[in-house]
């Protein structure tokens, strides 16, 4: 069929669309009807799109913004100016290797609104967030006769897409193609103004819940997986195929081909409608298949046990043939991240898996704006990550469960943000952060490890409970920081306030230390008579060196096999405790029970106890500090 016949083929079609399967799970504000041809061997897409979107502002809408996210991968682009950086930071690598038939794009060839005529002129690009001219992710129209509250209109779009090299989320890899972000997508009308930022480096997605009824036409020897439900699969006469599918309560769709796909499926039943389960893997890590399948459906027990409902009936994962397509999420659509020597000791498959899935609940169900507040979904997913996690491998066994060693997701998570506690509050705009570094440290592991922290304050089981209240409370909404923070603290009883003003909206650092800890005999004469029996003084001194106040637990050991646990508000930037008893001190330790991820700095939590004459002590550091003195004369001379 001629590519100009698609649109009105399928919008005289689209009264035969498949009737909602149950009563709305959200507002349903856009319906997107797609009708997409692809060319496996060019790498491009053709295709006609119809979006009705309904009005529910509250007000008229004469102006509207659409993504057109596949312009970041141009060479002048945002995303390319920030991937190159975050390159010379020692990140993102792959572009320098790119050249012209590598880059990607997408292009709209017609635009047209119902009963307001042929726009295509009145297109033009904006840069809302840093005034790059040559960025072309965000294309906006303005309509001649406004859009009155509670009424729809109807955009058709005729697009083409030249998919990149993968070099992040989407494009093509030998005869693998992976469709994230291919279609013109509107932004969204959030507190009062629209929300449709460029495509950053650091950035990730925001859209509105509606349905997706979305054809793809193929070759019939691909093997294919996508958001939503197959709904029909026909041959056609030229050597290909169209595919249907159908999704509704989503806001995207991404799709993936390959004809080297090895197929694996289940089905997980919980507490909702039985889900099937579909796994794509690459020839060469088909054995990893059935470890692919057990991690979901443990990962989906968990979350249905811990958190609620896994409302749709499918999940497609995805081995991609592109690692850089790898660890990424849609809705009831995931691609994973595997090898096929990867061995059963290293949980890598598991750990990006079950990340993957957790977003089906924090960025595809709750649906927070992760343009500007990314810890919402990575940061609280990375939390329910090490949770479940743990309660499948052990707490220090989740990531690396070997004989003789292990390493666990709750230590990863800390690691990365410790590498960069200074620059960024967890509230920073993704696409604001010092660096891809700081971005990834303060957004994922900093949130992990604040939440894992809070722990401590309010107790385990009143977390799951908050964190179920806020999933229940605010799926399909859009909800926001101040929604969560206030959720917590309802569920808790506390006003938390102190803490997430640190935490959350601040970059105080947390790092406690045992800075002294030493005896000595109360009468030198009595310890020298009858040592046994002598009475000794003991010192223990707590420093708090960071600028995070937070409450200390400090456990305090001596050679009797007595144990005494002493509690400091941690307001002053020290405090010593002191004892005289028939007993030497042995050791002294902040956080005894390990509670606090937040510290920066375990290595100085604990400390053993020293005998009181510190002469030679003070000997050595006199020798080190003249050493240190000539050796920097002698430096600064030689340059």
């Amino acid at each position: 069929m001629k590519f100009f016949g698609m649109l009105l083929l399928f919008s005289a079609l689209a009264v035969a669309q498949p009737q909602p399967s149950h009563p709305p799970l959200s507002q349903r504000v856009v319906h997107y009807q797609i009708d997409a041809k692809y060319d496996a061997k060019a790498k491009t897409l053709d295709a006609a799109e119809v979006l009705t979107y309904k009005n529910l502002t509250g007000q008229p809408l004469s102006s509207f913004p659409f993504h057109l996210y596949l312009n970041a991968f141009e060479p002048k682009a945002t995303w390319i100016r920030e991937a190159h950086r975050q390159a010379g930071q020692g990140g993102r690598a792959g572009l320098d290797e790119w050249d012209a038939k590598d880059y990607g794009a997408i292009d709209i060839k017609k635009f047209e609104v119902a009963g307001q005529g042929d726009l295509t002129s009145q297109l033009k690009f904006i840069s809302p967030d840093d005034g790059n001219p040559d960025d072309k992710t965000v294309v906006e129209v303005q309509l001649p006769k406004p859009i009155a509250p509670g009424q729809s209109v109807e955009f058709h779009i005729q697009f083409h897409d030249k998919f990149p090299q993968v070099v992040a989320r989407t494009g093509h890899y030998g005869d693998f193609i992976l469709g994230g972000q291919w279609f013109p997508k509107v932004g969204v009308w959030w507190h009062g103004a629209w929300n449709c930022h460029q495509f950053h480096a650091d950035t990730e997605f925001f859209a509105d819940f509606g349905v997706f009824d979305v054809k793809l036409t193929l070759p019939k020897a691909e093997v294919v997986g996508a958001t939503g439900m197959q709904t029909a699969s026909a041959e056609n006469s030229d050597g290909t195929k169209t595919v249907t599918f159908h999704a509704e309560d989503v806001h995207d769709f991404a799709w993936t081909a390959d004809p080297y796909y090895k197929v694996f499926e289940d089905t997980f039943q919980g507490s909702g409608q039985p889900v099937h389960i579909r796994v794509l893997m690459q020839p060469a890590n088909a054995a990893q298949g059935p470890r692919e399948i057990a991690i979901v459906k443990n990962t989906m027990q968990r979350f249905d046990q811990w958190y609620g409902t896994y409302p749709y009936p499918q999940i497609t994962v995805v081995d991609p043939a592109a690692l850089q397509a790898g660890g990424m999420e849609y809705p009831m659509f995931i691609t994973a991240g595997t090898t096929w020597w990867a061995p059963d000791s290293l949980l890598l498959p598991e750990g990006v898996t079950e990340h993957e899935f957790g977003h089906q609940y924090w960025y595809g169900i709750v649906a927070t704006n992760e343009f500007e507040e990314a810890w919402l979904d990575e940061g609280i997913n990375s939390y329910t990550e090490v949770k479940v996690l743990e309660s499948l491998y052990g707490e220090y066994r989740s990531v690396v469960n070997g004989k003789h060693v292990t390493f666990g997701d709750r230590e990863e998570q800390r690691f990365g943000y410790s590498q960069t506690a200074t620059f960024d509050p967890m509230t920073r705009k993704a696409w604001q952060f010092a660096g891809d570094a700081s971005y990834g440290g303060v957004t994922y592991g900093k949130t992990a490890s604040v939440l894992l922290t809070l722990e401590s304050l309010i107790g385990e089981d009143t977390m799951q409970h908050a964190v179920r209240t806020w999933f229940q409370r605010y799926k399909f909404t859009h909800p926001t920081g101040t929604d969560f923070l206030k959720t917590i603290e309802e569920v808790s009883g506390k006003d938390l306030s102190w803490y997430f003003n640190q935490a959350v909206t601040g970059t105080a650092v947390l790092d406690y230390e045992i800075s002294d800890a030493a005896y000595w005999p109360s009468d030198w004469y009595e310890a020298k008579r009858d040592e046994k029996n002598a009475t000794y003084h003991s010192e223990v001194t707590v420093h708090r060196k960071g600028n995070f106040i937070f409450p200390c637990e400090i456990e305090v050991r001596f050679d009797d096999g007595s144990m005494v646990r002493e509690h400091w508000d941690g307001q002053d930037r020290w405090h010593r405790f002191t004892y005289d008893k028939k007993a030497k001190l042995v050791s002294a330790e902040v956080d005894p029970d390990h509670k606090v991820w937040l510290d920066v700095d375990f290595f100085n939590n604990s400390k053993l106890a020293e005998r009181g004459d510190g002469r030679a002590r003070r000997k050595l550091s006199n020798y080190w500090l003249t050493f240190s003195e000539l050796l920097s004369q002698m430096l600064g001379w030689i340059s």
